[in-house]
């Protein structure tokens, strides 16, 4: 089976359509500030160690105020909302910039997941989110198989 795909230089797309879409795609080109921006969403690590899990999400310029953290069941969702607003007013002109940024990031929690006692910390730019394992998935020791 045979995969073939659209290119936007060359390729199966005809000339006329893609005159046509240029201002449309040169708007939308993925590496543009403007596009980039809006579909940001952090890098997020995930770590386990013998007592806890560790979600750590990269969200440079951020203030702990701005993230809401919810457990509804299993699934926990990270949300982040930002807002900021600068106005200069000078004699001939008056320049207002807003700024909106948001994501919200969801996982699903294995059941090993103590859930009172998960806890959140923010600092430098990095939220930490440690998930402690019950006690029951602790004791739980490797073993070696081996292959007959």
């Amino acid at each position: 089976m045979t995969t073939s795909t659209l290119t936007r230089n060359g390729g199966s797309m005809p000339t006329l359509l893609e005159n046509f879409m240029r201002p449309w795609n040169d708007w939308f080109e993925l590496e543009s500030p403007f596009v980039t921006r809006m579909l940001t969403v952090p890098a997020v690590n995930i770590s386990e160690t013998h007592d806890q899990y560790t979600v750590s999400l990269a969200a440079p310029g951020m203030k702990k105020e701005d993230f809401d953290i919810n457990l509804e069941g299993n699934v926990l969702t990270i949300r982040c909302e930002k807002e900021t607003k600068s106005e200069e007013k000078e004699s001939k002109y008056t320049r207002k910039e807003y700024n909106y940024s948001s994501f919200s990031r969801s996982f699903t929690l294995p059941e090993v997941v103590t859930k009172e006692h998960i806890q959140a910390t923010y600092a430098d730019g990095l939220l930490n989110v440690t998930l402690p394992k019950k006690e029951e998935a602790k004791r739980v020791t490797s073993k070696s198989i081996e292959i007959r």
